[in-house]
């Protein structure tokens, strides 16, 4: 399906890496102007070249999602826009309740959570002025079930459903549509290692003994598929695991 013309410009935040940077590559390939936003500059810029290189359109844009002033400045520019995917996000740490950093819930609220309101806000206006506007909130099977050891991501992760949730309720019969995707075990280049802290060694037990967890790109697709559906259809929520992970704690691991 190709984009009207009034809704060919999508938005992605965190497209830096993993799931951002595959699906700002997967909506360039179906016809849409992609928008890159994350903090790391180089990264985005070096992504911009390669989908232009490759045929696509795509502006870099540095941006920190949880600084409202440089959030509106942004969001200025546009009169409208097509799609808005509120990819930026993370998890740090997996301590327990008892013992978790207070410090790494806030930030994980913020740029989870904060940074999806502020954007979001922002940006409202313009994807309702395109006639055709499309919000993605990327939360997490963490947005929908408690496991050990996650309370501050799962925390962050539920309040994003919740935001997603609420504004369809609060802009029926406006022509936005709001998606929730909510992958499970994904393996990425950086997830769990900036979940725990550049510990390698405790990044890789996370995905031991899974032969096929989802990729980015596996993500990627399914963001794509919900975006262009025709205007009519809303995907309220679309949850995705690999088949090796029935549950958050339900998991197949081979020896």
């Amino acid at each position: 399906m190709t984009p009207a013309a009034a809704s060919r410009i999508a938005v992605i935040t965190g497209a830096s890496s993993g799931i951002g940077a595959a699906t700002a590559r997967q909506l360039a390939a179906e016809g849409y102007r992609v928008v890159l936003t994350a903090r790391r500059k180089d990264r985005i810029e070096a992504l911009a070249e390669e989908i232009t290189a490759a045929g696509g359109q795509a502006t870099a844009y540095a941006l920190d999602v949880t600084d409202r002033t440089a959030v509106d400045e942004f969001a200025s520019a546009f009169k409208t826009i097509g799609v808005l995917v509120n990819n930026a996000g993370g998890a740090l740490g997996a301590d327990p309740i008892a013992t978790a950093d207070p410090a790494q819930w806030r930030q994980m609220y913020e740029t989870n959570v904060i940074g999806t309101l502020n954007i979001t806000q922002a940006l409202l206006p313009a994807l309702t002025a395109s006639g055709d506007g499309t919000v993605v909130v990327l939360s997490s099977t963490a947005a929908h079930a408690t496991y050990e050891g996650g309370g501050g991501y799962v925390a962050a992760k539920h309040a994003e459903h919740v935001l997603a949730e609420t504004l369809r309720l609060e802009i029926v019969g406006t022509p936005v549509r709001v998606i929730e995707v909510a992958p499970g075990m994904v393996k990425t280049e950086e997830f769990a290692l900036t979940r725990f802290g550049g510990d390698t060694e405790k990044a890789a037990k996370v995905y031991a003994g899974v032969a096929q967890p989802l990729t980015a790109d596996d993500v990627a697709e399914t963001i794509t598929w919900a975006v262009t559906r025709p205007s009519h259809v809303n995907i309220d929520l679309l949850v995705v695991r690999p088949r090796a992970q029935a549950s958050n704690t339900k998991i197949h691991r081979e020896q």
